[in-house]
């Protein structure tokens, strides 16, 4: 089973410490000397208000990803547990944007400094990659300051379930009596 992060909106305050805490864990902390202009925001989630609902939008890490399923270069591709995309072999076509049926893809300039041929900025495909191989796990879920977002693995999604049986047969053995 992939593993997701889920997101609690009647916990989530739309602060967006969640896109901050990304694009830190992909850059590093340089991006707080650098001067605004001199990088690249792009987080791999998105934060979604509304007038009655916040919460961050982020891949799903579906288990049948119709975005790996469309790449016509097979640059997407599941790695413990993750769907991840492979950016250097990414060629921009934004299939798998077209393909994602939650809208957590997105395209953005290429961090490489790479160029189309027509001299244009190379774009690519950008999407959660769960902090893969970034110790400590996902930092949306780690800087959330309301503890909104939970990393879902196997063993949480059991638990879950494993709960939900135990409260629908103790529900029952009431109704019995």
């Amino acid at each position: 089973m992939n593993y997701f992060v889920k997101g609690n909106p009647d916990l989530c305050i739309g602060c967006r410490t969640c896109m901050i805490g990304c694009v830190v864990a992909h850059e590093g902390t340089k991006i707080f000397q650098m001067k605004p202009g001199e990088y690249v925001f792009n987080p791999k989630l998105d934060v979604v208000k509304t007038a009655t609902i916040t919460i961050p939008v982020q891949c799903k890490h579906c288990e049948n990803p119709a975005c790996m399923n469309a790449c016509p270069v097979k640059a997407i591709e599941v790695v413990d547990n993750t769907v991840i995309i492979a950016q250097d072999k990414c060629i921009g076509c934004k299939t798998c944007m077209i393909a994602c049926p939650y809208g957590a893809i997105d395209m953005v300039k290429a961090s490489d400094g790479g160029k189309q041929q027509d001299g244009s900025d190379r774009i690519i495909a950008n999407k959660c990659d769960l902090c893969n191989g970034i110790e400590g796990g996902p930092a949306c879920v780690r800087v959330c300051p309301t503890a909104s977002l939970k990393l879902i693995t196997e063993e949480a999604v059991e638990t879950s379930a494993s709960n939900k049986r135990t409260a629908a047969a103790i529900s029952l053995s009431q109704v019995k009596e």
